[in-house]
């Protein structure tokens, strides 16, 4: 058989497999409820995979080998997770906490400092290792910092921290 051949059929079978998800070289620092969360997504892509085994030849492939690779991963960041017991401090901005600053014009935005998996934007849950978190982490209630931002750095200042 010509070595193209073979190099083809083996072209073919990796284009069924998923890219693996990317795993971060940050501690993998999560809240409780981001421990739970990952718990959850675990315990959850088991049992769909279960679920796909079981179907065999009528089941969806492609979606098995997805929810591998997916198993993969959060049973990874599971391991390696390192919660981090909150303290009821409010002086200082740490992994947890929820911050209330402001930017130059006033604009005030609070959020609260998780780690990478629990991280949602849209929900005010900032990754402690971003620019925003890195920022924040360890400054103090009346503390100045600086958010370096690809459009710009800006001044913020903490105005509160809450421990809930």
């Amino acid at each position: 058989m010509s070595r193209a051949f073979v190099n083809e059929d083996n072209a073919a079978a990796q284009a069924d497999q998923p890219v693996e998800r990317s795993v971060s070289e940050q501690t993998n620092y999560v809240t409780t409820e981001g421990f739970a969360q990952l718990q959850t997504r675990v315990a959850d892509l088991q049992g769909e995979q279960a679920l796909l085994q079981t179907r065999g030849d009528d089941g969806d492939k492609q979606r098995l080998v997805d929810v591998q690779r997916d198993l993969r991963y959060f049973t990874q960041r599971l391991q390696s997770a390192q919660v981090v017991v909150l303290a009821d401090s409010t002086r200082k901005v740490q992994i947890g906490s929820w911050v209330t600053f402001a930017d130059e014009h006033d604009q005030q935005q609070r959020v609260q400092l998780v780690g990478e998996d629990q991280a949602d934007v849209s929900q005010g849950l900032i990754n402690w290792a971003s620019p925003l978190g890195r920022a924040l982490l360890g400054a103090g209630p009346g503390d100045e910092v600086v958010w370096q931002r690809p459009v710009g750095d800006v001044a913020i200042e903490v105005i509160s921290i809450a421990a809930h």
